[in-house]
């Protein structure tokens, strides 16, 4: 069964322990590595391979020797408990080991947890879950976590009170950073507000944050708007070095580029349009975004999203041949382009 959204998320806080089989695969090798941790120490806890619960295996091994997967997954335990199975770097050349262990499959058998790195829709591994009645298929994409998600995540770090703009903020930072390190801020916070009732406010996830990936962030899509070309390679160069991934930079460009169609264009100019604007623009960032919006005009910064929203599309296509950062880059060069002109 293939899952995804909502139904995915669900399984991710409550994985099902009666599934014989899940495929998590994506591109980002550390966001699928995220959720394998989480559904594994959801399913056998976190002693599982003290207690000899867990068994873990690499595909190129699993090709060597086929018949060690239904063997470790038949074995029995010495120490009670649920079992899993765990099968990292597969490919399609293993989706045949895959069947036959799916097919014995019994209840009371180890669950056969196996992450991949990005399938087709023609990938014979991805089929194989997918049409297997018990079994599930989850694709693991770059796309920054949603609401519920974020939501989920600041429940499970014991965060459950956080006032509208301090969750503006983590949406903001969890665009920003990868799901580890996300992850690592929110058990900052939950630590800084021990025994503290009052809601999370956004000067305290600042104080958490970190400052660096946040800084340079801000920092190149200051350096687009501004039309400062020279000074996009290197930073981008440090951002990629980071870590931060394309789709992301993107999202923060269309975010950023959209406040300012929505000042320039505001009836009354862009002073009457931050008044207007939801989340609010406080203190220098909001002078700053004002001084961008007044070297633009709305037909450029029409122009300007349609090339991102371009750009968004051609790095998620499947037949983009360029890599994703270097169109990033490119189109960022663009935009710096666009933005001296007068």
């Amino acid at each position: 069964m293939k899952l995804g959204g909502r139904d995915a998320q669900a399984f991710f806080r409550k994985p099902d322990p009666s599934r014989s089989g899940v495929l998590l695969y994506g591109e980002d090798a550390m966001r699928v590595a995220h959720r394998r941790q989480e559904i594994i120490t959801a399913l056998v806890g976190p002693e599982a391979e003290a207690e000899m619960r867990l068994t873990r295996m690499g595909g190129a091994d699993l090709r060597k020797d086929p018949a060690m997967l239904l063997d470790a997954v038949k074995a029995q335990g010495f120490f009670p408990g649920p079992r899993v199975v765990f099968v990292e770097e597969a490919s399609d050349g293993l989706a045949k080991t895959m069947g036959a262990a799916l097919t014995d499959w019994r209840p009371g058998d180890a669950q056969i947890i196996v992450t991949a790195g990005q399938l087709t829709a023609k990938s014979a591994l991805r089929k194989l879950f997918e049409a297997a009645p018990e079994a599930l298929a989850i694709g693991i994409y770059s796309d920054p976590p949603g609401r519920e998600e974020i939501e989920a995540a600041l429940n499970k770090a014991g965060l459950t009170q956080v006032d509208r703009a301090a969750f503006d903020a983590l949406d903001h930072l969890a665009r920003a950073l990868e799901p580890g390190d996300f992850r690592q801020v929110l058990e900052k916070l939950a630590l800084y507000k021990l025994d503290d009732s009052a809601p999370l406010t956004p000067e305290e996830v600042t104080a958490c944050a970190p400052a660096s990936i946040e800084a340079e962030l801000d920092d190149i899509l200051n350096v687009v708007a501004e039309g400062r070309s020279p000074e996009i390679g290197p930073l981008m160069q440090r951002l990629e070095g980071q870590g931060v991934a394309p789709v992301t930079l993107l999202i923060m460009a269309l975010r950023h580029f959209r406040v300012l169609y929505a000042l320039a264009s505001a009836q009354g100019g862009p002073q009457a349009g931050v008044q207007r604007l939801r989340p609010p623009l406080f203190g220098p960032r909001r002078d700053r975004m004002l001084r961008q919006a007044s070297g633009w005009n709305a037909d450029r910064l029409e122009d300007a999203l349609g090339m991102l929203m371009e750009t968004d599309l051609s790095i998620r296509s499947a037949g983009a041949r360029a890599p994703a950062m270097a169109l990033v880059e490119r189109n960022f060069v663009r935009l710096a382009w666009l933005a001296s002109r007068r």
